[in-house]
């Protein structure tokens, strides 16, 4: 057996454990968010610092970034002007903009991590802080436009300053830049901490998986955009800015991620189409869970 698959077989065996945890009332939906709460804010900056620390960093991943901005704004104005000619109802057409141009990011992840270690994941960190940057401004401000709660557009950029991988991400480029030694104390303690962070991530995407059928076409073309068209979008881009080795795998791939979680969120606070948005969340969770490895192998 590859020995890629081998890595990529016990992603999947954890993601089916989450759904079996639900399926057996040992765990609940409810439990997925204090799981992902805690990678966000302990396990993956620990795993952040360890990766950045012991990578080769070099000029071109600066591309990483923007190119992450870029498949939103690009998606943006293709789901903008389909879902205006669909003619859809506005709270249908708000999660079906938001769910488009959210890419679940921290799916992709672990497969990173089991594939290329710490040189795929400060590469899918980096195309996470270009594409969080844009859900909490830009992507959340037009969930409150085509939401009904009538509330202020204002952005709240303190939510973007406040998240802990990003702060991870600045120490370890201030220590990576200053040449400063991490004892060997401290390299296995970021290692203690960061295990965690692939099974926990995997066990609560199946616990939060919850497929519901609402609107099958208009969602189905929805995770094409999110996940055919990003996937053009990224070979594109990976290939103008001449991307190369994981660099260039990470922004294909990560352009082709499914639908992510903070649809679901952004449609309860803003009152928009909850089970539409539920059913490309899940499905396209499902399609990636399969699809996400082949990518990785055949970019590989």
């Amino acid at each position: 057996m590859s020995p890629f698959i081998e890595k990529i077989i016990p992603l999947i065996l954890a993601f089916f454990i989450g759904l079996l945890a639900k399926r057996l009332k040992m765990l609940d939906k409810k439990d997925a968010p204090v799981m992902l709460r805690l990678v966000l804010a302990i396990t993956l900056p620990a795993l952040t610092i360890l990766s950045i620390y012991k990578a080769e960093l070099t000029l071109n991943m600066a591309f990483i970034p923007v190119s992450a901005m870029l498949i939103v704004f690009i998606i943006y104005f293709i789901s903008y002007h389909v879902g205006k000619l669909l003619k859809l109802p506005q709270g249908t057409f708000g999660s079906f903009l938001v769910g488009t141009m959210i890419m679940n990011t921290a799916f992709v992840l672990p497969f990173f991590w089991a594939a290329y270690e710490n040189e795929g994941l400060v590469r899918a960190s980096l195309f996470d802080i270009g594409n969080s940057l844009l859900i909490f401004t830009f992507i959340y401000y037009n969930a409150i436009k085509y939401g009904d709660n009538a509330k202020t557009d204002k952005i709240d950029w303190s939510k973007f300053l406040k998240l802990p991988p990003l702060w991870g991400m600045i120490i370890a480029f201030v220590i990576k830049g200053l040449g400063v030694t991490i004892p060997n104390a401290g390299l296995n303690f970021l290692s203690l901490v960061g295990q965690p962070t692939t099974p926990l991530i995997m066990i609560a995407l199946g616990l939060y998986f919850e497929p519901k059928l609402k609107n099958i076409g208009y969602a189905s073309l929805a995770i094409f955009i999110r996940m055919g068209v990003g996937l053009a979008i990224g070979w594109g881009l990976a290939t103008l800015f001449g991307l190369q080795g994981i660099s260039r795998t990470v922004v294909i791939v990560s352009a082709a991620a499914p639908c992510g979680f903070n649809t679901l969120i952004f449609a309860n606070l803003e009152n928009m189409d909850r089970e539409f948005a539920a059913t490309i969340v899940s499905i396209s969770l499902l399609i990636a869970l399969f699809f996400i490895p082949l990518l990785i192998y055949l970019c590989g």
